[in-house]
């Protein structure tokens, strides 16, 4: 993708996660009742609506691409170019009344990531990020931490159930002992802080692609190593994160990987 039509893009889906936020914020005040989909998840008319939304903008500003949502699932088809968007990441933070939650929106050129839009509204940041741009917060740069040493790192888990059924759960132990701290900040959160140089290492076994992809642009145009646990690329199926800063994501996955 040439220069003006990702910058047109980044755009848009900057456009698209604020009208997503007003909706979300409506919601926030006024209360909404909750259904439960077939996986048993929580779903809300705030999640359809900030979609819907989403969907009106990104399809206007760049109608050749596809549009895989988590409410209304595959508009087009796979490969090319292809948003991944997660209107409202955190349902059940959401229904919770805790400000947990987000507007995940990316963009997939073929296989590769190459701009994300991270933005919570009711707990106040913005992040996004393209290729080759470098990754921003609410206007201002921002780069993941120099941490080398894990006896300095502070680690986040994020839903790693899978990950406590195999050995890997004594390796995590293991590391979380020789690390500096151990916090649990979870679902867009711990990215925010990884990015902006909070956090040094973030671990999660189960996850889906719309929930991270964002994400996965913002740290890595923040100078850090987004990968699944096994340190494979990211794909539409990817399940698992590790994240982290170079060094300390290299050590991470040198005990995690069995």
């Amino acid at each position: 993708m040439d220069s003006a039509t990702l910058a047109k893009a980044l755009a848009a889906a900057r456009e698209a996660a604020a009208a997503a936020g007003e909706v979300i914020r409506h919601y926030w005040q006024q209360g909404v009742a909750v259904e439960l989909k077939d996986d048993a998840t929580p779903v809300t008319v705030a999640d359809r609506e900030a979609e819907q939304a989403i969907r009106k903008i990104l399809q206007a500003a760049l109608p050749q691409a596809s549009i895989y949502g988590e409410e209304y699932g595959l508009d087009g088809e796979r490969g090319g170019l292809m948003w991944l968007v997660d209107p409202l990441d955190g349902t059940k933070s959401f229904v919770r009344r805790t400000p947990f939650f987000s507007t995940q929106i990316a963009l997939m050129e073929g296989d590769e990531l190459i701009l994300g839009v991270s933005s919570a509204p009711i707990y106040g940041e913005t992040m996004w990020a393209s290729a080759g741009g470098g990754a921003w917060m609410d206007g201002a740069r921002v780069q993941v931490a120099g941490t080398s040493a894990m006896a300095q790192a502070s680690v986040s888990i994020g839903n790693v159930k899978t990950l406590t059924t195999d050995g890997r759960w004594d390796a995590l132990g293991a590391l979380i002992r020789d690390s500096n701290r151990i916090r649990g900040y979870g679902d867009f959160c711990h990215y925010h802080l990884l990015a902006r140089g909070g956090l040094d290492l973030v671990i999660e076994s189960d996850v889906n692609i719309l929930d991270i992809a964002a994400l996965a642009v913002i740290v890595r145009e923040a100078g850090g190593v987004f990968t699944e646990l096994d340190g494979a690329p990211l794909t539409l199926d990817t399940r698992s994160v590790l994240a982290g800063t170079p060094a300390i994501h290299a050590q991470a996955l040198q005990r995690l990987h069995l």
